[in-house]
């Protein structure tokens, strides 16, 4: 996979041989079976992903121990972002163990860290756990993907606004990926969540939806949501269609690039123009 482009290869199919006289025999992750790595303390991933679950396909959660909850202020965000660079290649490991097609990374601040430089160097240390045979999608290449198949790519003099959770340092990270791929950034709103797991999974909707309505403008060509354990699946696609440019929950573009990494086209309503048309 291109990291800058997230380009998707179309061609891969997962369908195995589970036939016995013409009759498919075990249905479980004859498709495609997905593992998808979390931190400790995502409730949101694997609400998003129980939602999406085409016939034949499997997702496969891993989590990895975040000790340092606590995201108050710049130092304790890096914190928190070195402490999980520290765990996560243990929760690789064991999702290894179940043989997924493709492997899914349900967390995106680290994805963001550095710029596109940055990114393609995460990127390599990730495929490096996950092995060269298996398949890998992060929530940044996923977006970018995301993006381009809605028309909104990246050097096309395209205008986007962000919504995070993160303090300023996520949030300057954020920009700079999203600006060395090619973006003009109107606006990134962080909203300054204190902890990893409720401050930011219990962030009421309508705070959400305000900001929102506070980045959007005549100028902008689309909205992302960031951070994966904010979840906005349930109600983005309904101000896209009310705004009419896409607005993208960051976990919507992490699951379609898995699925559609694996070879499975299958559309869903209700889940924004991604899932609908694309």
């Amino acid at each position: 996979m291109n990291s800058i482009a997230g380009t998707i290869d179309r061609m891969k199919t997962r369908d195995r041989d589970q036939y016995t006289g013409g009759y498919l025999d075990n249905y479980i992750g004859h498709r495609a079976r997905l593992g998808v790595i979390i931190p400790s303390t995502n409730t949101a991933v694997e609400y998003d992903c129980q939602r999406l679950i085409p016939r034949g396909v499997t997702w496969h959660f891993s989590r990895f121990m975040i000790e340092h909850v606590d995201l108050s202020d710049d130092d304790n965000f890096i914190r928190f972002l070195e402490m999980l660079r520290q765990t996560i290649g243990a929760s690789i490991e064991s999702v290894k163990t179940c043989k997924p097609d493709h492997v899914m990374l349900g967390m995106s601040a680290e994805t963001f860290w550095g710029g596109i430089k940055g990114n393609d160097g995460f990127v390599d240390r990730i495929q490096e756990m996950v092995g060269e045979g298996t398949g890998l999608t992060t929530g940044a290449n996923a977006v970018l993907s995301a993006l381009e198949t809605l028309d909104v790519a990246g050097n096309t003099g395209k205008t986007i606004a962000v919504i995070t959770p993160y303090q300023p340092v996520g949030d300057h990270n954020v920009r700079m990926f999203f600006e060395d791929a090619g973006y003009t950034v109107k606006h990134v709103a962080g909203l300054r969540c204190e902890n990893a797991h409720d401050a930011i999974a219990l962030l009421p909707d309508h705070r959400v939806m305000e900001v929102v309505r506070q980045v959007d403008g005549d100028d902008v060509d689309a909205i992302i949501q960031v951070g994966t354990n904010l979840s906005t699946a349930t109600y983005f696609p309904t101000l896209e269609k009310y705004l009419e440019k896409p607005v993208l929950p960051i976990n919507v573009a992490t699951c379609w690039h898995a699925l559609r990494s694996c070879g499975v086209l299958d559309q869903f309503d209700q889940f924004g123009r991604l899932f609908e048309q694309h």
